[in-house]
């Protein structure tokens, strides 16, 4: 045994502790769409479609395509009737899209202007109602102008960008082939705020590589990586926020020709003429909206949710496993940044689900479950995500003791009052020893803990008052009245075989053991003769050491009671049999056995199931991951219904003990 526990030891380190080495990769060039229509890769460049080269023929303006772009696209405007315009739109916006990327070499002006005149005939083909005629949108020239908007908009904001970055509030002004048109920044979004907006990447500069599923969505609009800037305006939430963090906006371009009504003393050829159209740049979030409503019609915007996070991870500042390492080995050098971390917009409405990492690992772990939560809308609707990084060299008790006072911390600065009920309804997803740091959250200690260490009391004790504190912090607790459900994967509630004495060998001499948690023993052993038992949980000085099955907390832990408002899940996994892994280990997850996994008997449990994937990936394993969407929308489901008024009476402490009954909903494990 010790010595399969020291050769999976070994592969933890070489496998499950090797981050990705990239999340995202610049691509060689931007991802265009109209690539194949427009046929990027003709000998010559760019060229015209066939049903435009069609048009052309039509009016023998073939010859006209190597001559002046604005002239050809102003001749065919001419020509249009009621019944050719959106043939003639399509034609006109390609035509003027494709000189614009001949010219952005050489001619920067042309480029801009013929990109503004592309947009502008894009935007007609799609929402113009004076035409009477409405699109076909079964046509595949559809979606093709809806690219060549897309496109066209890329291409201005790039050229617009060189004369200094966009911001909300700013003004520009751009010339069209008929028309000199006003430009302005808005921000679109309930949680962002313009001094937010350092800069804005393109999206299609960048490929995925670090995440599984890469969710974009199709409509109209210029998909965006937001580089978020640090301010101190005073916003409780600014100091949740991590450097440098990446959200996503997608860019439309509404366009207004009305922006000059008639006036009394205006000639009447001068109100005849046409007016030139008005162009706002809306930056809009689109965890906010999805779609946008445009004079009588809704459009789809384009997003993309994967890519921002991607290159937001690919940092070098949050590689999972420079700090992962230094959590283990170094904890007193992460307590710096340690906390809690939001990688959205503070909403005070919606529900927290907090992500809580495990042994040698980061918050970076719940990227992929993150990614796939939030591409869910009902999610999005109801739930903002947070992200707990902890030093894991330290017992686990000591960091559900921080993360204990981070959470208490949170909720005095963004409801001191208690006003918010949402922040109530909070979900911990935990893995592996994160699911122990979890559960710690909502059980009652009373003196249980305590008597790991002696059957003396507490008040007895001879210390200094900061170390009493200390220890009053971990031993001594309520559940938390804001936690209503813990999921736990791959969570050892019975102790780890991998906690061995070789590896608790090995973790004893790489991990240095926080300083004030060392002075505190050696105090305490010193000034207290025979006060503690041998075993005394106290002697135990690393996050190896705790997660032993002898370990003197978890048996105390497991038999604890949850306050009557929490509900459990739990997620246990299964290395398949025919593997090599599973060849190595014995039932369970290569590291947590099967029967430790297990909260069988467990008060308050809801759910349990098993999934195939070793510890190092159940809680990136799809299944994992549906059943904790799973998890979030039978809350939602149960905020609905019309029991949810003796929950929240019981979550507020004016109900009785075990007022709300449920029935269990656990799935048969395999015996």
């Amino acid at each position: 045994m010790l010595r399969r526990s020291g050769v999976i030891l070994l592969l933890m380190i070489a496998v499950g502790c090797a981050s990705r080495s990239q999340w995202v990769t610049l691509r060689a060039t931007p991802r265009n769409p109209l690539a194949e229509s427009i046929r990027s890769v003709h000998p010559r460049g760019p060229q015209a479609s066939d049903r435009t080269q069609q048009l052309l023929r039509r009016y023998d303006l073939v010859g006209e395509l190597d001559g002046d772009r604005s002239a050809l696209v102003a001749r065919l405007a001419g020509l249009a009737t009621t019944d050719s315009l959106h043939e003639h739109q399509y034609a006109m916006s390609e035509l003027a899209y494709l000189g614009a990327k001949r010219a952005e070499g050489r001619r920067r002006t042309l480029a801009v202007e013929l990109y503004g005149t592309s947009l502008l005939h894009a935007y007609e083909y799609l929402f113009d109602p004076a035409d009477g005629v409405a699109c076909n949108p079964y046509d595949p020239q559809f979606r093709g102008a809806c690219d060549l908007y897309n496109q066209s908009l890329e291409g201005l904001l790039r050229l617009v960008q060189e004369e200094g970055d966009l911001r909300p509030g700013d003004r520009r002004t751009i010339q069209t082939t008929n028309h000199t048109c006003s430009f302005d920044v808005e921000l679109k979004s309930t949680g962002w705020h313009a001094e937010d907006l350092n800069n804005f990447l393109f999206v299609s500069d960048y490929e995925v590589n670090g995440l599984r599923n890469h969710y974009h969505t199709y409509g109209l609009g210029v998909p965006l990586i937001a580089v978020r800037q640090a301010h101190g305006d005073g916003d409780v939430a600014e100091q949740f926020y991590p450097n440098n963090l990446c959200f996503p906006l997608t860019a439309f371009l509404r366009i207004d020709r009305d922006t000059q009504p008639d006036q009394p003393g205006i000639q009447v050829a001068e109100r005849d003429k046409p007016r030139a159209p008005r162009f706002v740049l809306e930056l809009h979030d689109p965890l906010d909206r999805q779609t946008l409503a445009i004079g009588a019609k809704q459009a789809p915007l384009e997003t993309d949710l994967s890519t921002p996070l991607a290159y937001f991870l690919n940092q070098p500042e949050f590689q999972e496993k420079d700090i992962s390492t230094l959590g283990l080995l170094r904890p007193d050098e992460l307590k710096a940044v340690q906390g809690l971390y939001m990688l959205e917009p503070y909403d005070p409405n919606k529900m927290p689900v907090v992500m809580v990492h495990g042994l040698w690992s980061s918050p970076a772990t719940w990227m992929e479950m993150f990614n796939d939560l939030r591409s869910e809308p009902l999610v999005r609707q109801h739930y903002q995500f947070w992200f707990y990084l902890y030093p894991t060299g330290q017992p686990f008790w000591e960091s559900a003791a921080q993360f204990r006072g981070d959470l208490a911390d949170m909720r005095r600065r963004l409801d001191p009052d208690h006003r918010l009920p949402a922040l109530d309804q909070t979900v911990l997803v935990g893995h592996s020893m994160g699911g122990l740091v979890s559960k710690l959250q909502t059980v009652d200690s009373g003196d249980q803990f305590w008597r790991t260490n002696t059957d003396q009391p507490f008040a007895e004790l001879d210390a200094d008052p900061d170390v009493r504190e200390a220890l009053a912090e971990s031993y001594f607790f309520r559940p938390s009245p804001s936690v209503r459900r813990v999921v736990t994967i791959g969570t050892p509630h019975r102790g780890s075989d991998f906690a061995n004495g070789f590896t608790r060998w090995v973790s004893a001499k790489l991990i240095d053991a926080p300083m004030q948690m060392l002075n505190g023993q050696r105090q305490l052993f010193a000034r207290n003769g025979d006060y503690f038992r041998p075993n005394s949980s106290l002697a135990i000085r690393t996050s190896v050491d705790s997660l032993d099955p002898k370990s003197p907390w978890l048996p105390v832990l497991a038999s604890a009671d949850p306050g009557p408002w929490v509900d459990y899940h739990n997620i246990v996994g299964r290395v398949p049999e025919n593997t090599f892994q599973g060849f190595l280990t014995r039932e369970g997850d290569g590291i947590v056995a099967i029967e430790s996994a297990r909260l069988d008997g467990q008060s308050r449990l809801k759910s349990q199931v098993v999934v195939p994937a070793d510890h190092l990936s159940v809680h990136r394993h799809p299944q994992s991951i549906l059943e904790v969407r799973r998890i979030l929308f039978e809350q939602v489901a149960d905020l609905q219904s019309p029991t949810f008024g003796l929950h929240e009476a019981v979550a507020s402490g004016q109900a009785a003990d075990g007022a709300v009954s449920t029935a269990s909903a656990e799935t048969p494990l395999p015996q």
